[in-house]
């Protein structure tokens, strides 16, 4: 019998996840593309458990969404940025404000909100220098709740994974 997993999944109710899923979800990982027969070969169960696990995944939203993993330098997005951003008020509709504004700009690829000496932290992606320029002062500087911003440039990825199952 397969060892049961509590996610740390924060819905009303706890996914159970056992290690067949797991090992599912980790093929998932891998390519998002694979069959369900192919991944019913490598879990040695039959396509149609398999595809009712997937979709059990699906619908508890264990798994979020499938998608194509892109080279940023291969579609003109060589420069990649970390910012740490604070913002001068702390209300919420003053934070609700600035994740709104975050949201309409396709620069940034991801946003997180952290603790310490800056409030959130973006991922940014530019096509060089003088586009990142132009993002900062004519779209992120343009937040009116803006604080500070410290910008740190990426000079090298040296791990880059969206696997979090084993």
């Amino acid at each position: 019998m397969a060892k049961a997993v509590k996610t740390g999944q924060t819905t009303n109710s706890d996914v159970v996840l056992d290690e067949i899923d797991i090992k599912i979800l980790s093929l998932l990982q891998q390519n998002a593309r694979i069959s369900v027969k192919e991944i019913s070969d490598k879990v040695h169960l039959s396509t149609t458990p398999v595809h009712d696990r997937v979709k059990r995944l699906e619908n508890t939203g264990v798994i979020k969404q499938y998608a194509a993993l892109v080279d940023h330098s291969k579609v003109r997005k060589g420069l990649m940025v970390i910012c740490y951003v604070s913002l001068k008020e702390h209300s919420k509709n003053a934070g609700t404000k600035f994740i709104k504004h975050i949201h309409a700009l396709p620069e940034v690829i991801e946003c997180y909100n952290i603790s310490g000496e800056f409030d959130f932290m973006l991922k940014v992606v530019a096509e060089n220098m003088d586009d990142y320029y132009d993002f900062h002062v004519n779209k992120l500087s343009q937040s009116e709740n803006i604080g500070n911003v410290q910008s740190v440039f990426v000079m090298g990825v040296i791990k880059q994974t969206h696997v979090l199952v084993h």
